[in-house]
């Protein structure tokens, strides 16, 4: 591995620091926006499922589909969140409403926003 980083896997942008795993701050920052997407629209996907199951046709397979996806992009939601936090050396309040947005359908996108918008990701965006 010459020309490497030392304590870098080469290629994957991700690395190590004293036996932590750490990601590189673009990387998490994009993974981060990715998952909280993914989170918001699997919330979205389940919500209809429930209404169609309990309201137009009595058939679960709308939950059956969107139950399991939206249960393991949750799980990867909070693992990334704990992830990012880490990188971008959060405060616990932010970091506790970064994993409390998890829990009301569509709120990821609006930390994910929010987050972006100050700076929590890298630069700040500006809002134009």
């Amino acid at each position: 591995m010459s020309g490497s980083t030392p304590g870098r896997i080469s290629g994957t942008g991700i690395g190590h620091s004293g036996g932590v795993a750490v990601v590189s701050p673009s990387t998490g920052a994009l993974v981060f926006r990715v998952v909280a997407i993914a989170e918001a629209c699997s919330w979205a996907g389940l919500l209809i499922g429930m209404f169609f199951k309990y309201v137009v046709v009595f058939d679960d397979i709308g939950v059956n589909i969107f139950g399991p996806i939206h249960g393991g992009l949750f799980v990867a939601y909070v693992v990334v969140t704990l992830v990012v936090a880490r990188t971008f050396r959060w405060n616990l309040p932010t970091t506790l409403v970064a994993l409390v947005a998890s829990i009301p359908p569509l709120a990821t996108l609006w930390f994910e926003r929010r987050a972006r918008r100050r700076g929590l990701l890298g630069e700040p965006v500006a809002v134009g």
